[in-house]
């Protein structure tokens, strides 16, 4: 059904590929129905998802034909209940919130209508609590589907903070309503970073392998990048490292080393050993499980993870063979850093007789805390809903819409979707102060915990 609806909208897409110019094409906008526009509109957004990313451009134009069209239309044009939807999906597709204001203001509603309308506006303004109010008698399952999947995308987007379990619900809903869509995508996309803050490992892992099947050449992949990355470090107690390397598995070479980096290196930060010394051992195999050539990256991820087993002396030794010069600038940082808080280390403590010979264990010094980048603007998403959603504790990453300016691919990092949001250890996670404390120790003990201030972005 969604394929025929947009017929109009393939042949004027073929007309844009074709190379006509904008002024020329939008010149003939006004010959289409505004929900013809809306249609070509969508297909162009879901070919962008399953990784069309040449159609980026393409889309910044049909958004002006469809944004001229809309503020050129009579009144009458959107007594037609196809086009006045048209008009709230637009919205919600990174429409123009000047021009919904100003074609809303000319027409004469009904009450419910006209909440749906104000909804949609106050969402696109990043009034979340007037999003709730507006729309919170109406059930996206009981809409058309096209326009019910957005609604619960946004409905579920603005509920993140105070109804994390009813967004998810939501969420569910926006994908069951449009599969293979760019909502699909990011209701998947947003469903991923709010399973970690729910500590729901079982639903991490399914809708991480149904993202990583459909919408892994996604521009706002990146975004799924970060909340896995994040999901995994944080739900690690609850998530089979097998099932792990399955999901990996799915995705091209390259992808699967740089998550694997990803992962070693918060984990090697956060003090999870045996979790980042999977992920670096991960980063440096080939795909048919012979060791590939050693990446100075997982030489200083598995190295940083020692801190909490080994010796300082033997940390430095470790560290001091990594290639600096195939490092970046943010890891050349961390390296300082980690090799500034062993010697320091090697210095506070006195040889210990022989017959009471202990390494020196580093691992009761708390983990630095880490917080990840916040993902590039996502397209459904307006900047101030998705400011307001992270002001709460542990929020999930917002996922994109596609009329801001894309994100960049997912080679590595926005969303959509974080990177991601990581939750922070719980109490019975860190570990406690080592007693008695040296001066020295609490001066490392700062250094370590300055750590994520030196990292700079993500491994490149």
């Amino acid at each position: 059904m969604r394929l025929a609806a947009t017929l109009s909208g393939a042949a004027l897409i073929a007309l844009l590929v074709a190379g006509v110019p904008g002024r020329a094409v939008a010149s003939e906008a006004p010959a289409l129905e505004p929900y013809q526009l809306v249609r070509c509109l969508q297909l162009l957004q879901d070919r962008i998802a399953s990784g069309d990313q040449a159609s980026l451009p393409l889309q910044r134009r049909l958004l002006e034909m469809t944004d001229e069209r809309m503020r050129t239309a009579d009144v009458d044009a959107f007594k037609d209940p196809k086009n006045f939807r048209a008009l709230l999906i637009y919205a919600m597709s990174g429409g123009n919130p000047l021009t919904i204001e100003q074609v809303v203001s000319r027409l004469e509603l009904e009450e419910a209508d006209q909440k749906l309308a104000q909804g949609v506006i106050d969402y696109l303004r990043g009034k979340p609590k007037g999003t709730v109010e507006a729309l919170a008698a109406v059930d996206p399952l009981t809409q058309i589907s096209e326009l019910g999947a957005f609604l619960a995308l946004v409905k579920g987007s603005v509920s993140i903070a105070e109804q994390p379990e009813q967004a998810m619900k939501l969420f569910d809903q926006a994908r069951l309503l449009s599969p293979g869509t760019l909502v699909e995508e990011a209701a998947l996309r947003r469903s991923v970073a709010l399973a970690t803050r729910l500590e729901d490992g079982g639903r991490f892992l399914r809708n991480s392998t149904q993202y990583v099947r459909s919408y892994l050449r996604s521009p706002y992949a990146s975004q799924f990048a970060d909340a896995f990355v994040g999901g995994v470090v944080a739900l690690h107690k609850s998530i089979n490292l097998d099932t792990l390397a399955e999901i990996t598995a799915m995705m091209d070479a390259e992808q699967e080393r740089v998550v694997y980096l990803r992962i070693a290196r918060r984990a090697a930060i956060d003090g999870l050993t045996e979790l980042s010394t999977f992920a670096a051992a991960r980063a440096v195999k080939s795909r048919d499980g012979a060791p590939g050539g050693a990446d100075p990256r997982a030489q200083l991820y598995s190295g940083l993870s020692s801190v909490t087993s080994g010796t300082a002396a033997d940390i430095l030794g470790k560290l001091g063979g990594i290639d600096r010069d195939k490092l970046s600038k943010g890891d050349r940082a961390l390296l300082d850093a980690v090799e500034a808080v062993a010697s320091e280390l090697t210095s506070a403590v006195p040889a210990a007789p022989a017959s009471a010979s202990k390494p020196l264990d580093i691992g009761d010094l708390p983990p630095a805390a880490i917080e990840i980048t916040p993902p590039p603007a996502d397209p459904m998403i307006p900047d101030a809903v998705e400011a307001s959603a992270e002001a709460a504790p542990a929020q999930s990453a917002a996922p994109e819409v596609p009329a801001a300016a894309p994100a960049s691919p997912p080679a590595e990092q926005p969303a959509t979707v974080a990177a991601p949001r990581v939750v922070p250890l719980t109490a019975e996670q860190q570990p406690e102060p080592a007693e008695p404390e040296d001066p020295k120790i609490t001066e490392a003990r700062r250094t370590l915990e300055s750590i994520d201030e030196l990292l700079g972005g993500s491994p490149k």
